[in-house]
């Protein structure tokens, strides 16, 4: 994810305007958390609420921006009182409810004390470079939501060979699913079974994503 802020303000990341309100929270939540439990040994660790302001803008915007509303309705939407040792702490929290008994999708940004911890052990994972696509793909899949139309019965993956294949010859213009590939840069679609069906006999299909 790109710098939330850019000159002293918040700004507003525009790849992420075409994800899902659970891993936009996500994204932002895991970045935060990072930074935090890194510092978390300082003694001035409280000073970090400038990059949870900073951060907490940002996301929200992105939510606001995304569904064309307000920085306050989204943070009205998505507010929670998020349990810690320390008590209780104000944040935001995205719930993907899931069928078959399994427990839901939960997504959150904030809720860390920004209190020195003494006995803090900073582990430096390594990345799991070859595996980041598969990784991603999941996510999407977890988050139970076509990405055309946000339907959430019969999900499905279209794929393509390569990025280059949307630009095919003699075709007047992008469908949506196809211009919404592109502009995420991704080979692969999570969407719903009819809207699957509608790509592959090339009819429009419905998209609240662009």
């Amino acid at each position: 994810m790109r710098r939330p802020h850019e000159q002293g303000k918040a700004r507003v990341p525009g790849p992420l305007l075409h994800d899902d309100d659970f891993t936009i929270v996500a994204k932002y939540g895991s970045e935060y958390r990072g930074f935090v439990q890194y510092y978390l040994l300082a003694q001035d660790v409280f000073r970090l609420a400038l990059l949870r302001w900073v951060m907490e803008t940002s996301m929200l915007k992105t939510l606001a921006a995304k569904h064309k509303s307000s920085v306050t309705k989204m943070a009205r939407k998505y507010k929670a009182s998020i349990d810690t040792p320390d008590g209780p702490r104000a944040g935001f929290q995205v719930t993907v409810q899931r069928d078959r008994g399994r427990k839901p999708l939960v997504a959150r940004f904030g809720g860390i004390p920004l209190k020195r911890q003494r006995t803090a052990v900073i582990a430096d994972l390594k990345p799991t470079m070859a595996t980041v696509r598969r990784n991603e793909l999941i996510h999407r899949l977890l988050a139970g939501q076509c990405e055309l139309c946000e339907g959430r019965i019969g999900l499905q993956v279209h794929h393509i060979r390569k990025l280059a294949d949307l630009d095919k010859s003699g075709r007047p213009e992008r469908p949506s699913w196809a211009r919404l590939m592109a502009m995420r840069k991704r080979k692969t679609l999570v969407v719903c079974q009819a809207c699957h069906q509608d790509i592959h006999a090339g009819r429009a299909t419905a998209t609240t994503r662009i």
